[in-house]
């Protein structure tokens, strides 16, 4: 089942591990007004466009300013800035409660997938240490929806780009994982469902990748460029595949 030589597998947790059941647009006003709820309540007299100019929302604004070299500024820091801005000095208490609530909309939509604890299950059977390595713009929503779908019994080791301040394919979030493990690139897979983010990272570490497409947005560029070890449609599958690793 397991190529011998494997010691760590590496899982990213969007579309791979768990998905968005519904399209996004409903939520993130939603979303938006709990936070908004949360900062009104606290003193706050803006309105969200004095804060977020052209953009509709949290959101919008922070993909918008997301660094092209892979920084990870977190959702807290945006706000934050934005509202230091304005004149407006809160606690990290109040900033934290706002993008709590507004978080807990969003988590409502998120949902581990049928075969993700299984797999994880059969893989840790195996000897295989598990980890997760997330990009995310919240650390602690990324603890939550793995708590919320029932998946931290399976990790040793959890990295959110959030809270490591890189995202993948960025080398140096993927070597923190190794390094937990204290493993070399060549005895670790990672399973993603993103070709830029977790095989092209994965393979420039060289780690074996394998591919998930069941919720894979395929770029045809990335896709002819961009080659997975092992490619599969469920997680399933993923056991009886790592033989061919190596």
């Amino acid at each position: 089942m397991t190529a011998d030589f494997i010691k760590a597998i590496f899982f990213d947790l969007g579309g791979t591990l768990m998905y968005d059941k519904d399209p996004w647009p409903p939520f993130f006003p939603r979303a938006d007004k709990a936070l908004w709820e949360v900062l009104h309540s606290s003193g706050v007299t803006l309105q969200p466009s004095d804060l977020y100019g052209e953009f509709n929302n949290l959101f919008e604004l922070y993909y918008a300013m997301r660094e092209p070299e892979l920084e990870e500024p977190t959702t807290f820091t945006v706000l934050e800035e934005l509202l230091h801005k304005k004149g407006f000095r809160l606690s990290d208490t109040v900033i934290s409660a706002a993008l709590r609530a507004m978080y807990a909309v969003t988590q409502s939509n998120w949902y581990p997938e049928m075969d993700a604890a299984p797999t994880l299950e059969i893989l840790r059977n195996t000897g295989l240490r598990i980890g997760y390595v997330s990009n995310g713009a919240d650390d602690e929503n990324t603890q939550v929806l793995i708590d919320k779908a029932g998946l931290r019994e399976y990790a040793e080791f959890i990295i959110s780009s959030a809270a490591f301040g890189l995202r993948k394919p960025h080398e140096a979030i993927f070597q923190a994982a190794l390094d937990h493990f204290q493993l070399k690139p060549e005895v670790a897979v990672m399973v993603g469902d993103t070709l830029e983010a977790d095989i092209l990272g994965a393979n420039g570490m060289g780690m074996a990748s394998i591919w998930i497409t069941r919720r894979a947005q395929v770029d045809p560029d990335q896709a002819k460029n961009i080659k997975p070890s092992v490619t599969v449609a469920t997680l399933s599958e993923i056991p009886d595949r790592l033989s061919e690793l190596g």
